[in-house]
């Protein structure tokens, strides 16, 4: 891991323990995050994206015992699904808590993935919990799927964004979007 690599992580874990929203590079597209738990940065990250209320975002976590953090339990063939993913797949689960309350949904669910992506993962680890992944657009507008297709109008509205893969190129699809049932049958939500 290069030091610039480590000073980027860095920048943003501090952006995000000061409750400020950051645009960043995800698993997926170029997105805007903040700490999960702050309802005050949740709704700044918002106000920024133009989102309307009621309409939940998805929170990345570093793995299993940290996705726990935030639903009271977890459903049977939870575990087997992560690990037959061939893709970043969102994981729509029952029973949200400790979250900030924009993220949880009318029915009680909360949408969540566990990043591969070196540079979430590590920013999430050091973050120490979730952290929110919703693309980097305005409401409505087309999702950025790399930093030369961010509004700068958004660009401009964050307080910190992420120097990494600014010029990579590369373009990955959103997540798949499945929910869990309690029988451990999946839905697709989003493909």
């Amino acid at each position: 891991m290069s030091s610039f690599f480590r000073q980027e992580v860095d920048a943003a874990v501090d952006a995000l323990l000061l409750q400020q929203v950051i645009l960043y590079p995800t698993d997926t597209v170029w997105g805007l995050g903040c700490d999960a738990e702050v309802p005050k940065a949740v709704e700044n990250l918002y106000k920024i994206k133009g989102r309307p209320e009621g309409k939940p975002s998805i929170v990345l976590v570093a793995d299993l015992k940290m996705l726990t953090r935030y639903v009271t339990e977890v459903p049977a063939g939870l575990e087997d699904a992560i690990a037959a993913q061939t893709r970043p797949t969102t994981y729509i689960l029952p029973a949200a808590r400790s979250l900030a309350p924009q993220l949880v949904g009318p029915d009680g669910t909360v949408g969540l993935r566990i990043s591969q992506d070196e540079f979430c993962h590590k920013l999430v680890l050091r973050l120490g919990h979730g952290l929110v992944s919703t693309s980097a657009n305005l409401s409505g507008e087309p999702t950025p799927a790399t930093y030369a297709d961010v509004d700068p109008r958004v660009m401009r509205s964050v307080d910190y964004v992420v120097n990494w893969r600014q010029d990579d190129t590369t373009t990955v699809a959103p997540s798949r979007v499945v929910r869990l049932g309690p029988d451990g049958q999946l839905e697709v939500v989003r493909d």
